[in-house]
C-alpha cells in the first residue's frame, strides 16, 4: 500500500500574482508543472499572457493571463470572480506581487510610503478576502504569501517594506488559525536575495557606483550577498518548489508557518 501523500495538484485551479516574471513566474510555472491550472496576474497584461502560453505550452495544463491591480480592491473583487467562473473553482492563492522604495524614514516620501503598503500588504488582504470563499465552497484551500526575510528581520532605509512584509506574516498567523477548521491553511514563504531580471539589471549601475574596477558579478555579491552566509543568490525555482509543496497535500498541517528560503540571512 502506497502511503505517500501526493505532490501532485492535477484538477487544481491556482492564482499568482505578479506572475509574468521573477519569483511569481516560478511559483506558476512549478504549480503548473505539478499539474495545476493557473491563472497568471501582472499590472502587465500582454505579459502575464505570453507567460500563460508559454506555460500551456511546456506543461500542458490550462493556463491564462490577466490584468489586474491589485492595489485596487473593487478590481481585485471582479478579477477573482472572472477567474473563478472561468476556471470554474480555486484552491490556491499565491500573493506574489511587491515593490520597493529605498529612503531614511525622515525623508521617506508619503506617496511612496503608501504605494508600498498598498502592493505589499493590502493587497495581500483583498486577494485573500476575495479567493476565502471559494476555498470554503471547496473544503479546502492554500494561501501562499510570498513575503521577504524583511519580514523577519529589519534593514535600514526600507521601513515601508519592512513594516508591509511584517504585516504580511502576522496576516497569515490569523488567516491560518481562521481557515484551520475549514481546510484552509496559509502560510508565508520569506526569500532572501532571490536572482531575478530586476538584480541582473542592476549589476552595471553597482559596479559603477563602487568606482570601477570591479565586475558586475562582484558587484551583486557586494550589493545583496553581505547578509547570507551561503554566499549565493537563491534560484526563483526555489521558491516556486517550496511554493508547490505548500499547496499540496503533504502540506495539509503546516499553516501559520513564516518558511526562511534566505541562505542563512534570519539565522544571525
Amino acid at each position: 500500500m502506497n502511503n505517500v501523500l501526493p505532490l501532485r495538484l492535477d484538477g487544481r485551479v491556482s492564482i499568482v500574482t505578479g506572475a509574468a516574471r521573477g519569483i511569481g513566474y516560478a511559483c506558476a510555472a512549478a504549480l503548473a508543472a505539478a499539474g495545476s491550472e493557473v491563472a497568471l496576474c501582472d499590472l502587465d497584461e500582454a505579459a502575464a499572457a505570453a507567460a500563460a502560453a508559454t506555460l500551456a505550452a511546456e506543461t500542458g495544463v490550462r493556463a491564462r493571463g490577466y490584468a489586474l491591480d491589485v492595489a485596487r480592491h473593487d478590481a481585485v473583487r471582479a478579477g477573482v470572480a472572472r477567474i473563478a467562473a472561468d476556471f470554474g473553482a480555486l484552491d490556491h492563492l499565491v500573493n506574489n506581487a511587491g515593490v520597493q522604495f529605498v529612503a531614511p524614514v525622515a525623508a521617506f516620501p508619503e506617496a511612496e510610503w503608501d504605494r508600498v503598503r498598498s502592493i505589499d500588504l493590502d493587497a495581500v488582504f483583498y486577494m485573500t478576502r476575495a479567493a476565502w470563499p471559494h476555498f470554503a465552497d471547496r473544503g479546502r484551500g492554500r494561501i501562499v504569501n510570498v513575503a521577504s526575510v524583511h519580514g523577519l528581520v529589519a534593514s535600514a532605509f526600507k521601513s515601508a517594506y519592512v513594516a508591509s512584509k511584517h504585516g504580511v506574516v502576522g496576516f497569515t498567523k490569523a488567516c491560518a488559525l481562521e481557515g484551520a477548521l475549514a481546510g484552509i491553511t496559509a502560510n508565508a514563504i520569506c526569500p532572501g536575495a532571490v536572482y531575478t531580471e530586476l538584480i541582473a539589471g542592476q549589476a552595471k549601475d553597482l559596479a559603477a557606483s563602487y568606482g570601477g574596477g570591479i565586475s558586475d558579478e562582484d558587484a551583486l555579491k557586494r550589493a545583496f550577498l553581505e547578509k547570507m552566509p551561503t554566499g549565493r543568490f537563491i534560484d526563483p525555482r526555489e521558491v516556486g518548489a517550496l511554493c508547490a509543496y505548500l499547496c499540496s497535500d503533504a502540506a495539509c498541517s503546516i499553516t501559520g508557518a513564516a518558511i526562511p528560503i534566505d541562505g542563512g540571512w534570519s539565522a544571525q
